[in-house]
């Protein structure tokens, strides 16, 4: 009984594929959620942060949300993680918490950090 084991090369290319299927277009979600924090904040704080509005403060947010981004690609090392344990099927309904817990999480510290500008 010969069974053949697929290269490690092949599996990581075919994972890699599968979550970058599944979170990139739900990135838009996940950006679309943290634009409404931010807009939402803003106007909550209007009166006292139109005072404090300048180009300096407008890199800031540019560069925050940059990082979140980047706080986003996390996402890919626990996706890889779970497919290389052999645990996609489940995998397919974690992934829908993952996306709300992580947002959510992103959502709150960005209300916060919004809030301290």
């Amino acid at each position: 009984m010969a069974e053949t084991i697929e290269p490690f090369f092949t599996r990581l290319g075919r994972y890699i594929a599968n979550a970058l299927r599944y979170w990139e277009p739900r990135r838009l979600i996940y950006n679309a959620v943290m634009a409404a924090v931010v807009v939402a904040r803003v106007a909550q704080d209007w009166p006292a942060l139109r005072a404090r509005a300048t180009f300096e403060v407008g890199l800031g947010m540019f560069i925050l949300a940059v990082i979140a981004n980047v706080a986003y690609c996390a996402v890919y090392a626990i996706d890889l993680f779970v497919q290389f344990s052999g645990l996609d099927s489940a995998w397919r309904a974690g992934r829908v918490v993952v996306l709300v817990v992580g947002t959510a999480f992103a959502g709150a510290i960005t209300y916060i950090v919004v809030g301290g500008f």
